[in-house]
């Protein structure tokens, strides 16, 4: 072993620009199905030299990721190569390999024996635009440690790392999903970290505000003056004043915008007024609050579909857009969401319409946050137990069979 590949000598870290350029891969097992989707991701003209391959590694090369060459290793195959990872189960195809990529000045990874390799595979990392790698030599569960640490730092903003390019100014509208802080999603989370102004509401993951640092300004949604405009528009207004102001600006939502959210009118409302607006889908309260008490929205056997209702607009009022005739006559789940005010007079139209009466229902307040709490009933009985359980918004309410499927399951924190 020469001086060159010891451990006493640190590696010399290097990005490879790969794109169009020949990479050779011996081997089509677990450790090739790891490597090949960075190497094609990367844009290398990837050939693997192999007589079997896993399937996923099959599936790669159906959908002409790569050129599979169903063979061994041959003297020969690396020419021309850039990069080559020998991956094989071969000790000799292994060692006549590695000497071929010496010979020809050809970086080489080897599985079997990092000592005798001429490059070494870092544990790699993305997130926005950054690639962490990072190498510890013969750690490589500690590499895979420090990097993951750093990501997710990233990730959360919890590991400070400025952009000092130039962001262009405009509005994120985040789901911040259903109350619990950590069912906000990675992208969701880091936008936060990097907004300078964050207009919240209610319903929203509260606990993260208080890790914002000083400098961000929070705006609770519920108490933007309205003046003369309705509460939509005041919130539009001010999404658009602090984004022409050349701030970054995160509209902060519960469960997912365009779920009940009004992300799309407030989407309108800047793409008129000609400003950048990203959006983030976020966990919808409509499957992860009952999935948290324990009730799965759709089962096998049991129900085949789910449907989503709005309730904050009673059967009879005139201003209804549900056909509740319809509902009832379905066979599978119904989700109601900001129904806890009109639950009666929706389970009465209900059973008017068909539905049985001991239907099953859970009432489930404040989901996934330490303040949750799951009240059972039927059709017949729901209007009556909300008000004597005290039950209020926010809360998810599911109707059907799959409420008792899961009788005895009780889900962790």
């Amino acid at each position: 072993m020469t001086a060159e590949r010891s451990d006493a000598v640190p590696a010399y870290p290097v990005g490879l620009r790969l794109a169009g350029r020949r990479v050779v891969v011996l081997g089509g097992g677990q450790v090739a199905q790891r490597r090949l989707p960075t190497l094609v991701a990367a844009g290398a003209d990837v050939v693997l030299v192999s007589p079997s391959a896993t399937p996923s590694v099959d599936a790669m090369a159906a959908a002409g990721e790569l050129r599979w060459e169903r063979r061994r290793y041959r003297p020969g195959d690396l020419a021309d190569a850039w990069y080559a990872l020998i991956a094989t189960d071969d000790a000799e195809a292994n060692e006549a390999a590695s000497a071929e990529a010496e010979s020809r000045r050809v970086w080489c990874v080897r599985s079997d024996d990092a000592d005798a390799a001429t490059a070494w595979t870092p544990a790699t990392g993305r997130t926005d635009g950054v690639t962490v790698a990072v190498l510890t030599g013969r750690d490589p569960r500690r590499s895979a440690a420090v990097r993951d640490a750093i990501v997710e730092g990233l990730r959360d903003g919890s590991l400070a790392a400025p952009q000092h390019r130039g962001r262009t100014p405009g509005v994120a509208l985040v789901g911040g999903g259903p109350g619990d802080p950590d069912l906000i999603t990675v992208r969701g989370r880091r936008l936060l970290a990097e907004a300078d102004v964050v207009i919240a509401d209610r319903l929203g993951p509260r606990d993260l505000l208080d890790e914002l640092p000083p400098h961000v300004e929070v705006i609770d949604a519920a108490k933007i003056p309205y003046g003369r405009a309705m509460a939509q528009e005041a919130i539009n207004a001010a999404l658009i004043e602090h984004a022409k102001a050349g701030k970054a600006v995160v509209r902060l939502k519960g469960g997912d915008p365009f779920v009940f959210g009004r992300g799309m009118e407030e989407a309108q409302a800047l793409a008129e007024a000609g400003i950048v607006c990203t959006v983030v889908p976020g966990i919808s309260s409509s499957i992860s609050v009952p999935a948290a008490a324990g009730i799965p929205v759709t089962h096998r056997g049991v129900a085949h579909e789910f449907t989503v209702v709005s309730g904050h607009v009673a059967p009879e009022d005139p201003r209804s857009l549900v056909d509740w005739a319809a509902l009832a006559r379905l066979r599978g789940t119904l989700v109601l969401l900001m129904a806890v005010e009109r639950i009666a007079p929706i389970a009465a139209a209900l059973v008017a319409h068909g539905r049985g009466a001991d239907t099953p229902v859970a009432v489930v307040q404040e989901g996934t946050t330490a303040a949750q709490r799951r009240v059972d009933a039927t059709l017949g009985t729901v209007g009556r137990r909300v008000v004597e359980e005290g039950v209020r918004p926010p809360a998810v309410i599911v109707i059907g069979e799959v409420v008792a499927v899961g009788a005895g399951f009780r889900t962790g924190r």
